[in-house]
């Protein structure tokens, strides 16, 4: 099955083979880290499965503040060790794993006090860069540099005058997350993997102690299948704790959701040619810039209601305007916000001191014999992660297995992307595009993008761009589907593209557009067309009612006003 294609056929085929034969790892969770996880086990020469019981990073890892970073905050707790770890891994993701989708993002931040501050913040970012640099995987980023009053101002004229004295700029990196998901399923299944979306694990499967496979039911076409693995891997996030309850054992840590809010404002709201990073009396904000587009985030608060749509409250998007208005000279109001997404973070909360203070550090355990968990940790590091997991789970295969490779694996779309980067102008002149359009594409496909200007030049009205949403050409929504493994219209407008956030009308004006578009590939006729456009109506909807309200409980109940299109 090496052909990185993710169609309704391909779906399908996958989930009859994991049904047949037994499997060496069967992944549970296609976020970045389950994600991750099969490509490191397939490419040990592991027979390996991943499912998921929605779209590919449906949870947190399509919700995330989009950095590929060091987190340069956990120098302050002196936490080396994470941040030397994340270092390493920013630099390979830069550099040779995905250059396509991760790209490096300029940050300036402020200094609000003569003298000892400059000498405070410009070491830790010294170190930063030096941790980065030891590591040699930091080249290709520049240096932090100060910036006088006037230096500061003049690259971000945005700011008041009275809130610097002066600043710092330095680099970190940048990423679509739930397209480099996407990417992720794509090169596991390209290298042998079988994977399938819309396949909810009920069960686990018990020989004795052991767990032996897996219940899953088809939530696309029905039914249920039942899945024999050696070795099974929960890598659901913050519904770990839920996925374990199914095994019936008590685990040895928990996970605990806290909650992260964004908004997305236009780029002309916002007069600045870098991001801005700066302090709150909790933790850090983030002024980022995104095409044409900033986002700003983010709050963190703990969550214990419904884990598939955090809602987002007017508490919460003010918390944000007001913070970040602090320091802006013309200051943004809620007119301001064309979107708004809520995500969760899973933090370890153990049951002794040691794991309690795990927080954003990951960790893998083996509460039963046939099944891994992993959990915690963050987005850049998710590899790492996922080599954790794989190691425990060949510890308990009756052979010797391989050892990770994923250090010098390339996600699909990166071999050749720099000699296609190189060629645009020639690859826009055959296709009849703009120059613009033809470097967007290779940012979202690297090099898989002559697969999007194959169906364009079979059928050339997929070269026009969406009539409410033109960031976007009409041949990126059919590819979502033939390609990508979108089932749904949701998967489509809010992962596969932005439109959700990217538009102030949230993707409704282009949703019938992009419905027309996905109907030929997945074969739906007019009254599925017509069921897909109101579902993602009343979803925008709920999501604009939780907005207006005062808290998260009253936030929560306006959002589950909107079910699922496919509902769990």
């Amino acid at each position: 099955m090496r052909t990185g294609t993710l169609g309704p056929v391909q779906r399908a085929e996958s989930l009859a083979a994991m049904a047949e034969h037994e499997l060496d790892v069967l992944v549970v969770g296609a976020g970045v880290v389950g994600a991750g996880t099969a490509l490191d086990a397939v490419t040990r020469g592991l027979s390996t499965g991943l499912v998921e019981a929605r779209d590919w990073a449906s949870g947190t890892s399509s919700r995330s503040s989009k950095l590929i970073h060091g987190g340069l905050r956990y120098l302050e707790m002196l936490d080396f060790a994470l941040v030397r770890e994340a270092l390493k891994e920013r630099g390979l993701l830069l550099e040779r794993l995905a250059p396509h989708l991760v790209k490096p993002v300029p940050f300036l931040y402020p200094l609000r006090h003569k003298g000892w501050e400059r000498l405070y913040a410009g070491s830790g970012v010294a170190l930063y860069d030096g941790m980065s640099m030891a590591r040699d995987h930091g080249r290709g980023l520049p240096l932090h540099r100060h910036l006088s009053h006037r230096q500061a101002l003049r690259t971000a004229p945005c700011l008041k005058r009275d809130a610097l004295v002066g600043a710092l700029q330095y680099y970190d990196a940048q990423v679509d997350d739930a397209r480099y998901v996407a990417t992720l399923v794509r090169t596991a299944q390209w290298y042998g993997a079988r994977v399938a979306n819309r396949a909810r694990v009920t069960g686990f499967l018990r020989e004795g102690e052991r767990v032996v496979g897996a219940t899953v039911q088809d939530m696309e076409e029905g039914g249920e299948i039942r899945i024999r693995a050696r070795q099974i891997v929960n890598a659901t996030g913050v519904w770990t704790d839920d996925t374990q309850a199914l095994v019936g054992e008590r685990g040895q840590f928990h996970v605990r959701a806290s909650k992260g809010i964004h908004l997305v404002v236009p780029k002309d709201r916002v007069n600045s040619s870098t991001g801005l990073i700066l302090r709150t009396e909790k933790s850090v904000l983030f002024v980022i810039p995104w095409g044409r587009h900033w986002i700003i985030g983010t709050t963190d608060t703990d969550w214990s209601l419904d884990k598939a749509h955090p809602a987002a409250s007017r508490a919460d998007i003010d918390y944000l305007l007001d913070h970040v208005n602090e320091v802006l000279a013309v200051p943004l109001t809620r007119d301001d916000v064309e979107g708004v997404y809520a995500g969760l973070r899973p933090l370890l909360a153990g049951e002794s001191d040691a794991t309690s203070k795990l927080s954003r550090e990951h960790t893998v355990a083996h509460p039963v014999p046939g099944l891994v968990v992993v959990a915690g940790g963050k987005y850049t590091t998710y590899r790492v992660m996922a080599k954790d997991a794989v190691d425990e789970a060949a510890r308990a295969l009756d052979r010797r297995v391989a050892a990770c490779v994923t250090e010098d694996t390339p996600l699909l779309g990166a071999e050749g992307y720099r000699a296609l980067w190189n060629a645009r102008a020639g690859m826009a002149e055959r296709a009849g595009l703009h120059v613009a359009r033809v470097e967007h594409l290779l940012n979202r496909y690297g090099a898989l993008a002559e697969e999007v200007l194959d169906l364009i030049a079979a059928d050339p009205s997929l070269g026009e761009p969406l009539r409410a949403a033109d960031d976007y050409l009409r041949a990126e929504v059919v590819y979502a589907a033939s390609h990508e493994g979108a089932r749904h219209l949701d998967d489509v407008l809010t992962r596969r593209t932005r439109i959700s956030i990217e538009t102030f009308d949230r993707g409704t004006r282009s949703a019938r557009e992009a419905a027309e578009l996905m109907a030929p590939v997945l074969e739906w006729d007019h009254d599925r067309i017509e069921r897909e456009v109101e579902h993602y109506e009343k979803r925008v909807e709920a999501e604009r009612e939780s907005q207006r309200q005062p808290d998260d409980l009253t936030a929560d109940a306006a959002r589950l006003g909107a079910p699922d299109i496919v509902p769990l």
